[in-house]
C-alpha cells in the first residue's frame, strides 16, 4: 500500500509538471515581447487575475492561457441545470448516468473554450509596442491557430485535472489551479524586493503585507479544520452486534461546507465575459471591462456576493440531510433529544444552514478584504486572499487525503499480519 501511495504522488506531480511544461508553449504567430511589455503594463488589471490562475501563462501567451476556467465555467452551468431540472440531476446521481454528465460538460468545456479563444484572437490585434502590431500573421490565420492551440491546451488541462483525481491524491483541477498560483509566488517576491530596493515601496510597507498573509493563513487554517460534531447515541443492541467495529459516535459538519469551490467559481463567473469584453471597442464594452477591473468596487461587491451565492449552492449539494438520517435510522442510531427520520432531517439542515451562513461571509472576507488592502498598500494580486484561500485549503485538503491513504496501508498491514 506504501508503494500505491508513492505511485499516486509521483502520478500526481508528473501531471502537475507536465502542466507546467505547457505553460512555456507560446501561441504561434505572436511578438511575445510586445504581449509581455503589454502585459506588465496592465498587470493589475482583470489580465492579472487572470494570470494568476493560468500560472503566469497568460503573460507568456501559451497554448493554455485559458487555465481550467472555461472547464470550471461549463461545470457551473451543469451544477445550476441539475439543480434546476430534477431529470439532469438525477442523470448525475447515477453510475452510468454520470459519465453522460461528465460529458455534457467536456462539450460545453469545448464551446466555451472556443467564444473564448476566438475573443483572445481579436483583442490581441489591437495590441501594438513600437509602432508593431503583436500579431505576425494574417488575422484569419492567428484566429484559427489561436482557437485550435487553446482548445487544446484547455483540453489537456481537463484531461490531466481528471488523472489527478482518479490515479493520483487530491482534486485534479483544485490542485492544477493550486500549482498555477504558486508558480506566480517567487516572481511576486522578487518583484517586491526590487521594488524596495528601488525606493518604490518602503520596507515597513512590506512588513505589513506579510503580517496581513501570515494572519490570513492562520485565519483559513483554523477556520478549515473547524467542524460541528454532532453527537449520535446507538442501542445496546447495536453496539453489541458491533463490538468489534468501530461505530462513529458523532457527525461532523464543517464550517465550511463548500471548500475552496465558491471563490474559484465565483473568479471564473467574473473573468468569463471579461475575456470576451476586451476583444471588443465598443465604449460600453470598455466601460463594463473597466467596472469589472480587480480591485474596483462594482467588482468586489459582485465577487462577495457571488461567493455567497455559490457557498449555498454547494453546501447544499454537497451536505445531504436526508440521505445521513435514513441512514442514521436504517443503522439504528440516533441524535439525543431529536426524533429518528424527518426531524432529525430538520435537525440537520438548520445546524448546517447555519454553520453554512457563517462559513459563506468567512469565504467572502476571505476573498476580498485582504485584497483590498494589500491592493492599496501597492502590492501586486498575487496576495489577494483568493489566492491565499486556494493554495491554504488545498494543500489542507491534500493532507488530509494522503493522511487517509496512509491510515488506510497501516490498517491493511495490520490485517494481512493477523492473517
Amino acid at each position: 500500500m506504501k508503494s500505491s501511495l508513492t505511485q499516486k504522488i509521483l502520478v500526481t506531480l508528473g501531471f502537475l509538471f507536465a502542466y507546467r511544461v505547457l505553460a512555456y508553449i507560446p501561441v504561434p504567430g505572436v511578438d511575445l515581447d510586445i504581449i509581455k511589455h503589454f502585459f506588465d503594463n496592465n498587470q493589475n488589471s482583470a489580465l492579472g487575475l487572470a494570470n494568476m490562475f493560468s500560472g503566469n501563462a497568460i503573460r507568456r501567451l501559451s497554448i493554455i492561457s485559458l487555465g481550467v476556467m472555461p472547464y470550471i465555467t461549463a461545470s457551473i452551468i451543469m451544477e445550476l441545470l441539475a439543480a434546476t431540472f430534477p431529470a439532469l440531476g438525477q442523470l448525475k446521481k447515477e453510475r452510468d448516468g454520470m459519465q453522460k454528465y461528465m460529458q455534457i460538460i467536456r462539450y460545453a468545456t469545448i464551446f466555451i473554450t472556443l467564444i473564448q479563444a476566438v475573443g483572445v484572437s481579436f483583442g490581441l490585434q489591437h495590441i501594438t509596442g513600437n509602432g508593431q502590431s503583436a500579431v505576425l500573421i494574417d488575422t484569419t490565420t492567428f484566429v484559427i491557430v489561436t482557437a485550435f492551440s487553446m482548445l487544446t491546451g484547455t483540453m489537456l488541462l481537463m484531461w490531466f485535472g481528471e488523472q489527478i483525481t482518479q490515479r493520483g491524491i487530491g482534486n485534479g483541477i483544485s490542485l492544477i489551479i493550486f500549482a498555477g498560483i504558486v508558480s506566480g509566488i517567487p516572481r511576486a517576491i522578487s518583484s517586491t524586493i526590487a521594488q524596495v530596493n528601488a525606493g518604490t515601496m518602503d520596507f515597513g510597507v512590506v512588513a505589513l503585507i506579510f503580517a496581513i498573509i501570515i494572519a490570513t493563513i492562520l485565519v483559513i487554517i483554523y477556520v478549515e479544520l473547524g467542524e460541528r460534531r454532532i453527537p449520535i447515541s446507538y442501542s445496546r443492541k447495536i453496539l453489541m452486534q458491533n463490538q468489534n467495529k468501530r461505530i462513529m459516535n458523532y457527525i461532523p459538519i464543517r464550517i465550511n461546507l463548500s471548500g475552496v469551490i465558491p471563490p474559484i467559481f465565483a473568479s471564473a463567473i467574473l473573468m468569463f465575459p471579461l475575456t470576451i469584453l476586451r476583444s471588443s471597442t465598443n465604449p460600453i464594452a470598455l466601460a463594463i471591462t473597466d467596472a469589472l477591473t480587480p480591485g474596483g468596487v462594482l467588482y468586489n461587491v459582485l465577487m462577495f456576493a457571488l461567493i455567497i451565492f455559490f457557498a449555498f449552492f454547494y453546501a447544499s449539494i454537497q451536505f445531504n440531510a436526508k440521505d445521513i438520517a435514513e441512514n442514521l435510522k436504517r443503522q439504528g442510531g440516533f441524535i439525543p433529544g431529536v426524533r429518528p427520520g424527518e426531524q432529525t432531517k430538520e435537525f440537520l439542515n438548520d445546524v448546517a444552514s447555519k454553520l453554512t451562513l457563517w462559513g459563506a461571509l468567512y469565504l467572502a472576507i476571505i476573498s476580498t478584504v485582504p485584497f483590498i488592502i494589500i491592493n492599496k498598500l501597492g502590492a501586486s494580486f498575487y496576495f489577494g486572499g483568493t489566492a491565499v484561500l486556494i493554495v491554504v485549503s488545498v494543500a489542507l485538503d491534500t493532507m488530509r487525503k494522503i493522511e487517509a491513504q496512509r491510515m488506510m496501508s497501516q490498517y491493511e498491514t495490520m490485517g494481512h499480519m493477523g492473517l
